[in-house]
């Protein structure tokens, strides 16, 4: 059997405040305290646990999180975006300011947390070749 991701965590300066950023962006219930995290339950059985924790002196390193959502919540989650004025990118590295992508017949785009990591949302899988 394949293995599955379970969760992963992330840096924060405010586990809180990150948590409820994504929340609040795809809809979801308050995130929950577990142990020294605040915790995102996904659709999928997996956690995105976020950490008070600062690495590399006094700032976070980046960290890049795809998440797969529908078509239909992807308009959700884009006009959450929008509403808020949120700046987005069609492509990594700020590349595409304001746009979209529609790679792979699906749609994407990216958006930063409070702490600088990338949050991306997409509607198709990436397809890897070979």
């Amino acid at each position: 059997m394949p293995a599955q991701l379970d969760h992963t965590i992330v840096h924060s300066r405010d586990r809180f405040a990150s948590a409820r950023f994504l929340t609040e962006l795809i809809g979801a219930t308050e995130p929950r305290a577990f142990g020294p995290f605040a915790a995102v339950p996904l659709a999928n059985g997996v956690t995105v646990d976020y950490a008070d924790s600062l690495v590399a002196g006094d700032r976070i390193i980046m960290q890049h999180l795809a998440l797969l959502v529908s078509e239909d919540e992807f308009d959700e989650i884009f006009g959450r975006i929008v509403e808020r004025g949120l700046p987005h990118w069609a492509e990594p590295a700020h590349h595409g300011p304001g746009q979209i992508n529609h790679r792979d017949q699906g749609r994407g785009v990216y958006v930063d947390d409070p702490d600088g990591h990338a949050i991306e949302f997409l509607t198709r899988t990436h397809v890897l070749d070979g």
